[in-house]
């Protein structure tokens, strides 16, 4: 995992979870991810774009860091990454740290990696209220209404406790992912 924080950036184990396995749902993501950063819409991410992206989400590193991590990637002339900057950048990060291992317990662990993200309080449920303080994080607007977000919850508690439990989240993340490959 590329771990940025506490005044250094630390590498430490891989974990697969940023690495995505269907080129499609890879470039969806990627393009998500990148209009996320791109906060005035310029089509361009700069450093400080990014650093605060990482603050919002709670990886807190120096611009400098950042800066030195991605500036072989940004353009002559440029003033921060393209999409397709960002594209290079994240295949290098991937063919660097993370390989290509395509096991069905990999697939478990980014799964897993992915739920911790939203369940906060890491009682093995994601409540409504910590997948609004995700999406808000994020900035995405489905999160600022908890009616929209308890919505989102219904639609995937198969066994209505009001909560999702991660094998609700595992049948979640795989049906859509069949349904965007």
């Amino acid at each position: 995992m590329v771990h940025m924080g506490q005044e250094e950036i630390t590498l430490t184990s891989p974990s697969r979870s940023f690495r995505l396995r269907s080129p499609s749902l890879n470039s969806l993501r990627l393009r998500r991810i990148f209009d996320m950063f791109d906060k005035n819409g310029d089509c361009m991410i700069t450093v400080e774009e990014i650093s605060q992206a990482l603050n919002l989400l709670g990886l807190e590193a120096e611009v400098a860091e950042i800066d030195s991590m991605i500036r072989s990637y940004i353009r002559p002339g440029n003033e921060g990454l393209t999409y397709d900057d960002f594209m290079a950048l994240h295949e290098s990060i991937g063919d660097t740290f993370f390989g290509f291992v395509e096991e069905e317990k990999g697939d478990e662990s980014d799964l897993r990696e992915a739920f911790k993200v939203f369940d906060e309080d890491g009682d093995g449920y994601i409540s409504a209220s910590e997948l609004q303080v995700v999406l808000g994080k994020l900035g995405l607007v489905e999160g600022n209404v908890i009616d929209n977000v308890q919505k989102m919850i219904v639609s995937v508690d198969t066994n209505h406790d009001g909560r999702v439990d991660f094998t609700e989240f595992k049948d979640m993340m795989r049906t859509a992912i069949v349904r965007n490959s």
